[in-house]
């Protein structure tokens, strides 16, 4: 019987997506290194999921500087936020 050897081209797509996700809002800060915001980039060039949600983030983040321009974001609205997407907006490695 031969061992069934993992899927090693889904696990590192999978990896690619959660880095890619993770890093979404640094890529668009342009706060990554060039090496790693080309490896974004290119992962974003062939995979519709993740570049689905760069739009969205891309989008978001126009409409809350529209609605907030000059005003300042109202309490609850970045907790509001993250609890949509269960994840950690502010960088602080806290979930929520």
């Amino acid at each position: 019987m031969s061992e069934q050897q993992p899927d090693t081209a889904n696990a590192t797509e999978v990896a690619d997506c959660v880095e890619t996700i993770r890093e979404l809002d640094r890529f668009l800060d342009g706060e990554l290194t060039v090496e790693t915001h080309a490896s974004i980039r290119h992962h974003l060039d062939g995979c519709m999921d993740c570049l689905g949600a760069f739009d969205f983030h891309a989008e978001l983040r126009v409409v809350v500087a529209e609605k907030c321009h000059n005003d300042e974001m109202p309490p609850d609205l970045l907790a509001r936020i993250e609890r949509c997407f269960n994840t950690d907006i502010d960088g602080d490695g806290k979930i929520g």
